[in-house]
């Protein structure tokens, strides 16, 4: 059950994320999975681990590094577009 829970987490966040940057994460619901995981990663290690844990993910610092992640991802994205 811890597994399904951090799943949910995950995916919960990279759609916050998502929704905050007002773009759409590529994958859809593996994708805010994967944009979950790696931005809990990434905000975890820049901010540290402070606030509320819920699913073994300290929400704030994930939700943060979520959207930076997403951030990236839709300029590389764009990028990618851009020049074929």
């Amino acid at each position: 059950m811890g597994l399904i829970w951090t799943l949910i987490v995950g995916g919960v966040l990279g759609a916050i994320a998502g929704s905050i940057m007002g773009k759409d994460v590529p994958g859809g619901i593996i994708g805010n999975i994967i944009a979950g995981f790696i931005g809990s990663w990434l905000g975890t290690s820049l901010i540290g681990e402070w606030g509320p844990e819920i699913g073994g993910f300290f929400i704030l610092p994930a939700l943060i590094g979520a959207v930076i992640l997403i951030f990236i991802v839709s300029l590389v994205l764009r990028n990618m577009g851009s020049k074929n």
